[in-house]
């Protein structure tokens, strides 16, 4: 996908590189992982039941998948850009790349699977109807459907 989703811009520092000067390899999932979660949280989501929008706040990375393209050399703030490829009854696939500021270099790119849990038995559990509904702008044209 090229379109669509969200970019978002994330924050390279210093300790997040190798000896090199490249950012770690570790540190996309870091990345990925932080722009998910600010564009969550500016909708309402937190992690304490109490303060979130929605009842869905156990939500677990079951799978993570990275192919590295070109390193991203030195502090900086590149972009995010993510979407959701299916939302299925408890796990959703989110498809990522990690761009130059200026969108012209895919440095990273990849998929995650989210799973969401029931607090009480740490098992999968449905997605609510609040979150599929503020999942909706993420959703590629497939995922719609699914």
């Amino acid at each position: 996908m090229t379109d669509g989703g969200h970019f978002e811009p994330v924050q390279v520092h210093f300790d997040d590189l190798d000896a090199m000067g490249l950012l770690h390899n570790s540190r996309y999932a870091l990345l990925v992982e932080r722009a998910v979660v600010a564009y969550w949280h500016r909708l309402g989501w937190a992690s304490d039941p109490t303060r979130s929008s929605f009842k869905d706040v156990f939500l677990a990375v079951r799978e993570f998948k990275v192919t590295y393209n070109t390193p991203i050399t030195g502090v900086g703030e590149p972009l995010v850009h993510f979407w959701i490829e299916r939302i299925g009854r408890t796990s959703a696939l989110y498809g990522f790349r990690v761009l130059s500021a200026d969108r012209s270099v895919v440095h990273a790119e990849g998929y995650r699977v989210n799973v969401n849990l029931d607090p009480g038995t740490l098992r999968p559990a449905p997605f609510s109807r609040e979150l599929r509904a503020a999942a909706e702008p993420l959703l590629s044209p497939a995922g719609a459907s699914a």
